[in-house]
């Protein structure tokens, strides 16, 4: 019997790499993308392109970037990262929630995931100047982050839509999925909207990859909370929760942190939802080198509590939940020449001044006062007899502030002052399916329903309350690999059942 034919919804990392993988297993393959194709790539093409990978060393490295030169090897430490490392950040960082079956899986496999994306023509480079600063002419990478690829989101949807359609998949441009079809309990089509009219697309399997709710207001105040309604969205405008809302419709079971979110720092006068010609840049996460004050003046979090890997994508949620929903990240000079290079694109909310007072009148919305004098008591608590080392957590803090800062506490006493005014910016959201090991789709008694697959964003149980920079990529390879390989097997149980029912 042949593999059948599978159709996947959504044309991001997860739907690409898990149709490839239902191509690779035999079946012919179908993607719904909602977007044009100019606009097609989902969420992952806003993405940086950062890769979580375990790996042993400098080989592991080399299998993924095999062109890497002498000189980058000579002056580089790229150090290690073993799966252990990889599943104990994942468990801290969600407060030792995350499902332990996927994480599992989402650990073990990366790096066999990412190789194999490689041979599929996604090409990968060190994150040179996002994850390692030169020191004494050595650059070392830090926060678990050593990989992106190539040209970014941009490139990794890229190099993934070139391998489908080389491959022989077929590519439906402006397809929104409005629900599934069933017989006998299995999933049999997928109905969609096309200019207007409904049709019904046959399948021997189906995989939702349509991403979260991130972008639909209503989903977001429902289950974020109140406020939420004011956040930016960082990626696509497409992502409402089709894919999720479909599984529901014929009984999928909710799983995860549904009151989660990946929220991160945002450039306070970015559109509401992503710009493919800025893609990532209006995202702000140099904040560990400097200050964040609010409306009132005042410092809320501890800015270097953690590798920026480990804060950043919970930090917007603390943006969120302040006056007026925005903050103002404050550097001196001692430390702008480290600032990502997001801080440099012409959109930017910018305020530079050679006196704190001077730019404290120039950042809307902040009480001057309050935030001179916040600056100063700052200033006093600094040690300065621990070395500043952007590469390591350097232990350089303060001493007896109520909000400490725990790492690369610099003074702010050395002009100009350059400060930056943010919002908060969501992601993706943490609530989803729940699926097993195979990317199956479970119902509300725990079983899955034949034919019906995901992968992405959609699913729930991997991340709570935060998130380990560049494993929702890594995730969303990795199951969708995974369900693509399980829809084009499992068609032909799927035709069983259905015999059997008729």
């Amino acid at each position: 019997m042949g593999r059948g034919h599978v159709i996947v919804i959504g044309g991001g990392n997860a739907g690409l790499c898990s149709a490839l993988a239902a191509l690779e297993g035999g079946a012919s393959v179908t993607l719904l993308e909602v977007a044009t194709e100019a606009e097609r790539g989902g969420n992952s093409r806003f993405t940086a392109g950062a890769m979580r990978v375990a790996y042993d060393g400098t080989e592991a490295i080399q299998q993924l970037v095999p062109d890497l030169g002498a000189e980058q090897m000579r002056k580089t430490d790229f150090g290690s990262y073993p799966t252990d490392k990889f599943f104990d950040d994942l468990s801290r960082v969600t407060e030792h929630r995350c499902d332990p079956d996927l994480a599992e899986l989402l650990v073990t496999r990366s790096f066999d995931t990412l190789t194999w994306m490689r041979d599929k023509g996604v090409r990968f480079l060190p994150i040179y100047g996002r994850q390692a600063f030169e020191v004494n002419g050595r650059f070392r990478f830090w926060g678990g982050l050593t990989i992106e690829a190539n040209g970014g989101g941009e490139g990794l949807v890229g190099y993934l839509f070139d391998a489908f359609e080389k491959a022989g998949g077929q590519v439906l441009y402006g397809h929104r999925a409005v629900g599934l079809t069933e017989s006998h309990g299995a999933v049999t089509g997928v109905v969609v909207r096309v200019n207007g009219e409904l049709q019904t697309l046959p399948a021997d399997a189906v995989v939702l990859a349509a991403g979260g709710f991130q972008a639909n207001t209503e989903w977001r105040t429902r289950y974020l909370g109140a406020g939420w309604e004011f956040a930016k969205v960082r990626g696509s405008r497409f992502n409402i929760g089709d894919g999720i809302r479909m599984a529901f419709d014929i009984g999928a079971m909710s799983w995860g942190h549904w009151s989660g979110c990946h929220a991160v720092g945002m450039d306070l006068n970015a559109p509401p939802h992503g710009d493919l010609a800025i893609g990532d840049g209006y995202q702000k996460h140099s904040y560990p080198f400097g200050l964040m004050v609010n409306g009132h003046g005042r410092r809320f979090v501890d800015e270097g509590a953690d590798f920026r890997n480990y804060t950043y994508a919970k930090y917007g949620r603390e943006i969120l939940y302040q006056p007026a929903q925005f903050a103002w990240q404050v550097f001196d000079s001692k430390v702008t020449g480290l600032l990502r290079d997001e801080y440099r694109i012409r959109q930017v909310t910018k305020v530079t001044a050679d006196t704190l007072e001077d730019l404290a009148r120039r950042m809307d919305g902040v009480d001057p006062q309050q935030f001179v004098a916040t600056v100063h008591e700052y200033n006093d608590t600094v040690d300065q007899s621990v070395e500043f080392n952007p590469n390591i957590k350097d232990g350089r803090g303060t001493r007896g502030l109520t909000i400490p800062k725990s790492n690369w506490a610099n003074t702010i006493d050395t002009p100009p002052y350059e400060a930056y005014g943010i919002t908060c910016g969501i992601t993706f959201t943490f609530g989803g399916l729940k699926i097993d090991a195979g990317a199956r789709v479970l119902d509300t008694m725990d079983r899955p329903i034949p034919g019906l697959y995901a992968c992405g964003e959609l699913v729930g149980g991997i991340f709570y309350f935060n998130y380990p920079g560049g494993s929702g990529l890594t995730a969303g390879a990795v199951f969708g690999r995974i369900a693509g390989t399980s829809a084009a097997e499992d068609h032909a149980v799927t035709r069983a059942a259905l015999a059997k029912g008729a």
